[in-house]
């Protein structure tokens, strides 16, 4: 397979887009973030890279605290808003009529209508050059209970989540091709875990009914 070589430069993709929410009770204002990411399991940590030169960039230093929402594809015209808008300009809540909602820990809000409101509390903030990354531990995270099934499983997989692909957006639709390990499952897990899937799949129907 042939290739071109390119200059170095931001090739990860895809990647997500994410709406962060920051702010006390003087000013609220939300970003759109793709350069997010897990960089801890225990404790759970994150980080966001924001230009230093945004508007939310100062905010969050202040405060030291802010929310991953997770986005979707309902939420995909107010993402890209919150992303080229700035909030020293508008109030980007009021505009995209997003809800402004108290977290659990945090001071900044949540989005009422982002399926998955992650909090977070920075402990370091990193100078890298254009951006600064701000590394964060998470402290709580908040789930629309709309998602979960009668067996209390999570299913993020339906909540059309948005991903950002060399400058456009991306519903994430297909199903999915395999479950962590199942290089390595043995025959009888893969039958047990395939009628599963089945039985989520018929009742999943019957709720839509």
């Amino acid at each position: 397979m042939s290739k071109l070589t390119f200059k170095p430069g931001t090739m990860l993709n895809p990647v997500p887009a994410v709406m962060v929410s920051c702010g006390d009770e003087n000013e609220k204002n939300i970003i759109t973030i793709a350069w997010t990411g897990i960089i801890n399991t225990d404790p759970p940590m994150t980080y966001v890279s924001v230009r230093k030169e945004r508007h939310s960039h100062d905010i969050i230093k202040r405060t030291g605290e802010f929310v991953i929402n997770l986005t979707t594809e309902k939420l995909a015209f107010a993402t890209d808003y919150c992303g080229v808008r700035s909030g020293r300009d508008v109030d980007k809540f009021k505009e995209q009529k997003l809800t402004a909602e108290a977290s659990q820990i945090v001071k900044c809000p949540s989005i009422g209508e982002s399926p998955v409101n992650i909090e977070c509390r920075v402990t370091e903030v990193k100078e890298l050059g254009t951006h600064d990354m701000f590394m964060a531990e998470i402290v709580s995270v908040s789930v629309d209970e709309d998602l979960m099934d009668e067996t209390g499983r999570f299913c993020l997989e339906e909540a059309g989540l948005l991903a950002y692909n060399h400058g456009h957006y991306f519903a994430l639709r297909k199903s999915p091709i395999g479950k962590f390990g199942y290089s390595v499952m043995k025959p009888k897990t893969k039958k047990r875990l395939a009628a599963q899937q089945k039985h989520n799949s018929i009742n999943k129907n019957r709720r839509k009914k």
